[in-house]
């Protein structure tokens, strides 16, 4: 199986933190991740349907806002950009 360290590599240059959020009341749970970049947008996607953007926002803080008013919980924990590269 082919190490997916390269491409993670190459994305750590512009985005800045990894979360991924979890929709508890549904089983199997709805996941979103959410993407912050260096510049401080932040993007949602859908690993479930291929990664598809769902909302971009201008801050760290809008983003939370609208995960947490869809009641979705954050998933402990971070991945940084940093410690990928």
């Amino acid at each position: 199986m082919q190490s997916r360290a390269p491409a993670l590599a190459e994305q750590a240059k512009t985005w800045k933190i990894l979360e991924l959020w979890v929709d508890p009341v549904l089983f199997p749970p709805k996941i979103l991740m959410l993407v912050g970049d260096q510049d401080g947008t932040c993007r949602i996607f859908n690993p479930a349907s291929g990664y598809k953007l769902i909302v971009t926002h201008s801050n760290y803080q809008a983003a939370q806002e609208w995960l947490l008013e869809d009641e979705y919980e954050r998933v402990k924990g971070q991945l940084l950009a940093e410690e990928v590269l």
